[in-house]
C-alpha cells in the first residue's frame, strides 16, 4: 500500500465516521461503502490508487484485522451470564455451523469440477461464519428479543475462531494436492495440524499471563486505568506475533488468549468490557481499511469470473447453506417458524471469508483454480454485504411487528418469556446481547 492510498483511506474513514449515523438511516453500511469505494479507486484496470493484493503489507494488516477482531470476541463472551442461557447460541455452534461447512462444502464439489476436495471444503468452511457488523441493526436493536440478539452476537463471535483449523487443514492439503511446497518443506497435514497445537499454547500463555498481570497490577495500584485497554491490545496483538514467530497459527493463538483472558480476569478488579475496548475499537477500524482493500483486490476477481455457477452457488450459499442447518439445529428449541427463519437469514459472511480468502492466495498462489475459489468467495461475501445490510432495518423492524401481532392475538406469553426470562437485560449488567 503507497502512501497516497493509506492518505486516501484515512480521509475516507473521516468522512465515513461523519456521516455514518445518515448512511445508517438507509440502511448503508461501512463495509458497503468501502467495498465500492475500493472497487471504484484501487481497480486495476482504471483506479488511481496502487494496491497489490500480493503485497506483503496487504496480507499483514488483514490477518491482524481479524487477530483482533478474533481476541476481542472472544474476551467479550461472559460465560456466566451466557451459561443462563447457552443453548440457542450452543445449538448454532455445535450443530448448525458443521452443518453448514459440511452442505457448503459438498455443494461446493457438486457445483464445481475442477475444484478438488479439499478446495471444496476450503470454500465450505471460509463462507460459513458469520459476521454480526454487517447485521448490526439487528443485534442493536431493543425491540428485539435480547435473547435472539445474543444468540447472533456469540455465534457471530466464536464461529471464526472454530472454522479457522478447518480452513487452515484444508488449505495445507490443498496445497499437497496441487503440488505446491510448502514454506518450511513439512508435510502439508502435520504442518497444519503443529501450527494449530503451537497457536492453542501460544494463546492459553499469552491469555492468561496477561490477564494475571492486569488484574495484579490493578489490585496493587501499579497501574493506570488508561493503561488497561492498552496492556489488552498489547496481549491480543503479542498473542498472535508469539505463535506465528514460532510456526504457530497466529489467528487460533488470538482467539484462544481471548477465551483465556477473559477466564482468568478477575473482573471485581478489572471491568473485561472496558479493558477490551481498544483492541476492539482498532480491529474495527482496521476493518474498514480491509473492506477497502476487498474492493480493490477480490471484488475485480469475483466480477472477473462471474458467470451463472458462481452467483447460483453464492445465493445458495446466502439461503439453503445458512438456512436448513440452522432450522435443524433449533428444532426442540421451542421457537417458532418466523423465528427460525429471522435467525437463518441473518448469518451475513463477513470480514473473516474476506482474509481466509486472501490467506488462499498467499498460500496457494494466483493460479486459475485459485483465482476462481477466491471468486466464489468474494462474490458470495458481497452479495451478503448488500442484501444483509439493506434487509436489517427492514426485516428487524418486521419481525419485531410480527410479535407484537402474535402478543395481541394470544401468543404473547411466549414471546415474552424469551424476551424476558434468565437471560434478559435485568439479568445482565447492561443490555448489550
Amino acid at each position: 500500500m503507497t502512501e497516497g492510498t493509506f492518505a486516501v483511506l484515512a480521509l475516507l474513514i473521516l468522512a465515513w465516521a461523519v456521516i455514518s449515523g445518515l448512511l445508517a438511516r438507509w440502511n448503508i453500511t461501512g463495509p458497503l461503502v468501502f467495498a465500492v469505494a475500493g472497487y471504484a479507486l484501487g481497480n486495476p484496470d482504471w483506479g488511481p490508487l496502487s494496491v497489490d493484493v500480493e503485497a506483503p503489507s496487504v496480507h499483514l494488516l488483514a490477518e491482524l484485522t481479524l487477530a483482533l477482531l478474533l481476541f476481542s470476541d472472544a474476551a467479550r463472551v461472559n460465560i456466566s451470564r451466557l451459561k443462563h442461557d447457552i443453548r440457542l447460541p450452543g445449538r448454532l455452534l455445535a450443530l448448525g455451523l458443521p452443518l453448514s461447512v459440511i452442505l457448503g462444502s459438498l455443494l461446493a464439489a457438486w457445483f464445481f469440477d475442477d475444484f478438488t476436495w479439499a478446495l471444496a471444503g476450503f470454500v465450505g468452511a471460509t463462507l460459513a461464519p458469520t459476521d454480526a457488523a454487517l447485521s448490526a441493526q439487528v443485534i442493536n436493536d431493543r425491540l428485539i428479543p435480547v435473547r435472539l440478539r445474543r444468540a447472533l452476537n456469540v455465534e457471530s463471535g466464536l464461529n471464526d475462531g472454530i472454522v479457522t483449523p478447518i480452513v487452515t487443514f484444508t488449505l495445507a492439503v490443498a496445497a499437497g494436492e496441487l503440488g505446491i511446497e510448502s514454506h518450511d518443506g513439512a508435510d502439508h497435514g502435520g504442518g497444519a495440524l503443529l501450527e494449530l497445537a503451537l497457536g492453542v499454547v501460544a494463546g492459553l500463555a499469552i491469555g492468561t499471563a496477561s490477564a494475571w498481570l492486569l488484574t495484579v497490577g490493578s489490585r496493587r495500584h501499579w497501574m493506570i486505568a488508561d493503561a488497561r485497554p492498552i496492556g489488552t491490545l498489547a496481549a491480543a496483538l503479542g498473542s498472535f506475533a508469539l505463535a506465528v514467530a514460532f510456526g504457530g497459527n497466529g489467528f487460533i493463538a488470538a482467539f484462544v488468549a481471548g477465551i483465556a483472558f477473559r477466564a482468568t480476569l478477575d473482573e471485581q478488579t478489572v471491568d473485561a468490557d472496558t479493558a477490551v475496548e481498544l483492541p476492539e475499537l482498532v480491529g474495527e477500524v482496521l476493518a474498514l481499511a480491509v473492506w477497502f482493500l476487498f474492493g480493490a483486490a477480490l471484488l475485480p476477481i469475483a466480477l472477473h469470473n462471474f458467470g451463472f455457477t458462481p452467483l447460483a452457488y453464492a445465493v445458495l450459499s446466502l439461503t439453503v447453506v445458512r438456512m436448513v442447518p440452522v432450522a435443524l439445529s433449533l428444532l426442540g428449541a421451542g421457537l417458532d417458524r418466523k423465528t427460525a427463519l429471522f435467525v437463518g437469514w441473518f448469518g451475513p459472511r463477513g470480514l473473516a471469508s474476506v482474509v481466509f480468502a486472501l490467506l488462499a492466495v498467499e498460500e496457494l498462489g494466483e493460479i486459475s483454480v485459485v483465482e476462481r475459489v477466491v471468486a466464489v468467495v468474494a462474490l458470495t461475501v458481497f452479495l451478503s454485504v448488500v442484501l444483509h445490510g439493506v434487509t436489517a432495518g427492514p426485516l428487524g423492524r418486521r419481525y419485531v411487528h410480527l410479535e407484537q401481532a402474535d402478543e395481541e392475538q394470544g401468543g404473547g406469553p411466549r414471546s415474552r418469556r424469551t424476551s424476558r426470562g434468565r437471560g434478559s437485560p435485568d439479568a445482565l449488567r447492561s443490555d448489550q446481547p
